[in-house]
């Protein structure tokens, strides 16, 4: 081919816990945004201590009840403002220095087990979603070190989405973007599409 367009996306990095896998899209989901809406006046957990899970833990005080926040240290990564606006939320209960061990349920989410890092103490909680965020990963593991990345790992683009090797484009999710939804994927394309034309015709 004369030009290549990179458009495999991102997948949502896992826990690899009992029950994750199985109640997949029964109560285990990696998308407030598209998900919260099912739990109005009910119970959640947000895994991760980033922006990403601070700020959706936040959201979805809009839907639940409460809102459960386990991180595996003592402090969260988040930026400090997006931590102190979370905490100040009634609806948020932290869940510190703990892990989740498993997501348990029989067609749906029921409970999950935490277990204290410090203590190896258990402890089980009732709840019906459990929303992961612990990090994405991009689809371009093929690429090796064709192209430049990130310290991330996404592809390095320039505005017109040319990636460091002339003919090689990124489009989408799997490239150093600031937002990743379909809308913006698919802007990518045709930007991409278009790119590639203009790269063949000179």
């Amino acid at each position: 081919a004369k030009a290549i367009i990179i458009a495999n996306g991102a997948k949502r990095r896992k826990l690899g816990v009992p029950g994750e896998e199985e109640l997949a899209g029964k109560g285990v989901s990696y998308c407030a945004t598209c998900d919260g809406g099912f739990y109005k006046g009910k119970t959640t957990v947000v895994v991760g201590g980033g922006n990403t899970a601070v700020e959706e833990a936040c959201y979805l005080t809009g839907f639940a009840s409460k809102v459960y926040l386990v991180h595996r240290r003592d402090q969260f990564r988040a930026d400090k403002m997006v931590v102190d606006h979370a905490l100040s939320n009634p609806k948020i209960v932290p869940v510190m220095d703990s892990v989740l061990e498993s997501i348990e349920g029989s067609d749906i989410v029921e409970k999950i087990v935490v277990r204290n890092v410090k203590t190896n103490e258990k402890r089980e909680i009732p709840l019906s979603g459990v929303f992961i965020f612990i990090g994405t990963l991009p689809n371009d593991e093929y690429v090796h070190d064709l192209l430049q990345k990130d310290e991330g790992g996404w592809i390095v683009t320039d505005a017109s989405l040319q990636t460091s090797v002339p003919g090689i484009f990124a489009a989408g999710d799997v490239r150093d973007t600031s937002l990743r939804q379909v809308v913006t994927a698919a802007g990518d394309g045709a930007r991409a599409a278009m790119s590639a034309y203009a790269y063949l015709q000179r």
